[in-house]
């Protein structure tokens, strides 16, 4: 590890236990002011897969943990130069916190009014415009045919950049299927870049970046893991997607390793668009083609579908770590081939009705149950104050058709 690493390390930790600390706390807060922001989701159509009205508001505090640590530890390190971070483009970084707060307000709007699926595709562009618009761009892509990197005109890199981020969200959203998938996957993905990141001398700022992310999404985990307290909400969906795509972007890009470590997710997205295409239905339909849904099918538990899913995608993690762009690459492209004939083999007889009894609710381990409550005492926000009064009669119908918000399937 370079000296510039080791200088940057206590900025990162730093960063990382800000982050989780703020939300940590911040997400109890949104659940007990979940029916005040009008952000429930409840149980009342055969899509959902819970028995009881859920807060939708858990990406509010990721965001905020995220931006409001970040903006608060840069205007410090400036004025006290704790640390000489190398920094990327001033407008890169204006780029990121930008898009995280559009990205969440906007995702609030879907969670608090159930808006049609044209204004997802509407507000995915808005977001990638927001990244293009701070230049933002992905102007070389990996070879896995040789050495050099393809490099791309302005037009083409302004489609890859804009097809990555639309692309990402996607992804994020289609597997946020289960209690916890979400976030614990993106955990792993962005330590992933930070560790990358800390490696380069010149890329110690993304790491603190990938870092706020991280201890953001750490601090959140305890509430969501199964079975979840507050799901992360179309709000965490467009932020966490968002973060995930451009710090991937920024300085040196790691769009080779992010593919290789969210192969899952993004795998999982391009098959089940093809079958569902393929057969003649929108490709955000619901059904239960999904790994995640194959997963439970197999006979395993909500909890133990969850954990293979992390297992898989650190796996994928450890072999980005010790390849090249190059090999990154063509070991995605293997892993797409081989990850299609899984899902198609496991797909064949995919059910198409939502099967309850696949996502009945398990306890809540005593160790989780003791850290969420600590948290909830400590913001005077204790599970009793946290129910919610939502019923079917004063709360919108649950989602239709949607292109960018949480996949429940």
């Amino acid at each position: 590890m370079s000296q510039a690493a080791l200088d940057a390390l206590p900025v990162v930790a730093a960063a990382l236990l800000a982050a989780a600390a703020v939300s940590f706390l911040l997400t109890p807060l949104t659940i007990r002011y979940a029916a005040q922001l009008g952000a429930i989701d409840v149980p009342n159509d055969e899509r959902r897969v819970h028995a009881r009205p859920i807060p939708r508001t858990g990406g509010i505090a990721v965001a905020a943990a995220f931006v409001l640590v970040g903006l608060g530890g840069l205007a410090v390190n400036a004025v006290f130069q704790f640390a000489q971070l190398r920094a990327v483009p001033a407008q890169h970084i204006v780029a990121l916190f930008v898009g995280v707060s559009v990205g969440a307000f906007l995702g609030y709007l879907d969670d608090r009014l159930e808006l049609r699926a044209r204004w997802q595709f509407i507000f995915q562009f808005v977001l990638a415009g927001i990244a293009i618009w701070f230049g933002i761009s992905i102007d070389r892509l990996p070879n896995p045919f040789g050495d050099e990197a393809i490099l791309l005109s302005d037009f083409a890199a302004m489609a890859a950049t804009t097809l990555w981020i639309v692309g990402m969200l996607n992804s994020v959203n289609f597997i946020d299927g289960l209690d916890g998938l979400l976030a614990g996957v993106a955990l792993i993905a962005v330590s992933t870049l930070g560790i990358i990141s800390l490696q380069d001398p010149n890329q110690s700022i993304v790491a603190v970046l990938c870092a706020l992310l991280a201890g953001a999404l750490l601090g959140f985990l305890p509430y969501n893991f199964h079975p979840a307290r507050v799901f992360i909400g179309t709000a965490g969906v467009f932020a966490v997607g968002y973060a995930l795509a451009v710090l991937s972007v920024l300085g040196t890009a790691k769009v080779a390793l992010a593919l290789l470590v969210l192969g899952v997710p993004i795998i999982d997205t391009f098959w089940i668009i093809v079958r569902r295409v393929s057969s003649g239905r929108s490709p955000f339909s619901a059904d239960r083609g999904h790994f995640h849904h194959r997963l439970l099918d197999l006979g395993l538990s909500h909890r133990q579908a969850v954990l293979v899913i992390y297992g898989l995608c650190v796996i994928l993690a450890l072999a980005g770590l010790f390849l090249s762009g190059r090999g990154q690459i063509s070991v995605f492209l293997i892993v797409v081939i081989v990850g299609g004939v899984l899902l198609y083999l496991l797909t064949r007889r995919a059910g198409e009705e939502l099967d309850r009894q696949a996502y009945a609710e398990e306890n809540v381990p005593e160790v989780l149950g003791a850290i969420r409550r600590a948290g909830e005492e400590i913001v005077g926000a204790q599970e009793d104050d946290a129910q919610t009064d939502a019923s079917e009669e004063d709360k919108p119908a649950g989602h239709t058709e949607k292109a960018a918000v949480p996949d429940r399937r």
